[in-house]
């Protein structure tokens, strides 16, 4: 996924570059260019391909907080063997 943010910021850049070096272009336009056509779109990309990461470490956060078992199906043993009473 970072090779897609890398090439992508890198044509953004090219782009502004292009705005803001052209006879007919201006500096605002290369920054609105880069903005809008650069970290906007890496930005909202970045944000919803994390949306996984975030929601598993969330779930491993409230795990841990509750004292759930960790997923090995059994319950939880005592630290203490029961004691029976003999006959």
């Amino acid at each position: 996924m970072y090779l897609v943010v890398i090439a992508w910021m890198y044509v953004a850049v090219m782009m502004a570059v292009a705005e803001a070096t052209h006879p007919g272009g201006t500096l605002l336009g290369a920054v609105i260019t880069f903005v809008l056509y650069g970290v906007g779109p890496v930005a909202l990309l970045v944000y919803l391909m994390g949306r996984p990461a975030r929601r598993a470490a969330r779930a491993r956060r409230e795990a841990a907080a509750s004292g759930a078992p960790d997923g090995g199906g059994k319950a939880p043993a005592d630290a203490v063997a029961p004691v029976r009473k003999e006959p």
